[in-house]
């Protein structure tokens, strides 16, 4: 792992310039089928095993304002959903993963790495459809933590990226829960389903990383968490 620079080095032309990323090589592209959580394990999107469950789980919720912010869905049927969901599975970037509860058995929610830059180590994470069973559960923070640890411990990349719509507040509070910083907003960026989006940019880098994955590692703790599996200590990712 390389960390990035702190501060600019100047050159002969008395130009400031990025410090040296010595011995940089170009990373792996993702390729894990399953990444496995104590919680939860990350596999790969296959519609024949996931769909039925996680049409069931989304359709548990009571509207559909959880697609709001998304490029697609709600979905109105199983048939409709098992038709994205086919699509996604053949995807390579987006590359498509269901979380699958460890003690059910059942897919909750997906999510996705996507716009691979193996050669300057950058990924970003995007697609989260999180189920009302899986939002705002240690199992939804394990998952992220499971694909972040994934993408640096594993692939060694440099810099994981996060974007949302900059009105999407439940994203971006995510977002800072777990450790990314903001880096601005691109004004008109996307339309998606016939709307303007302006896209708030988030990021976490390899040198932030340790303090991050600390962080996580400690509030997953199981004793961390009482006999009604709430928390004992707020999760701190922040220096």
């Amino acid at each position: 792992m390389h960390a990035g620079a702190e501060a600019a080095s100047i050159n002969e032309f008395g130009q400031p310039i990025g410090a040296p990323v010595p011995d940089w090589e170009r990373r792996s592209l993702p390729e894990a089928t399953v990444i496995t959580g104590r919680l939860v394990d990350l596999e790969r999107l296959d519609p024949d095993r996931h769909a039925e469950d996680l049409f069931a789980a989304f359709a548990a919720a009571p509207d559909g304002r959880d697609w709001t912010y998304m490029p697609v869905g709600p979905f109105p049927s199983l048939d409709s959903y098992r038709e994205w969901a086919i699509a996604a599975a053949g995807s390579r970037d987006p590359r498509h993963y269901a979380v699958v509860e460890r003690a059910s058995g059942r897919a909750l929610g997906t999510f996705s790495l996507l716009r691979h830059d193996p050669a300057n180590g950058a990924i970003e994470v995007g697609w989260v459809a999180f189920s009302p069973a899986l939002q705002r559960t240690p199992a939804s923070t394990e998952a992220q933590f499971l694909l972040m640890r994934y993408v640096f411990d594993r692939l060694g990349y440099r810099r994981y990226e996060w974007k949302c719509d900059s009105l999407n507040e439940p994203s971006r509070r995510a977002a800072e829960r777990l450790g990314f910083a903001y880096e601005g907003t691109f004004r008109q960026a996307v339309v998606t389903k016939g709307r303007n989006r302006d896209t708030a940019w988030f990021a976490l880098v390899d040198r932030d990383w340790p303090r991050v994955r600390e962080g996580l590692e400690r509030w997953l703790d199981p004793a961390n968490f009482d006999e009604q599996g709430r928390q004992l200590r707020p999760l701190r990712t922040r220096a």
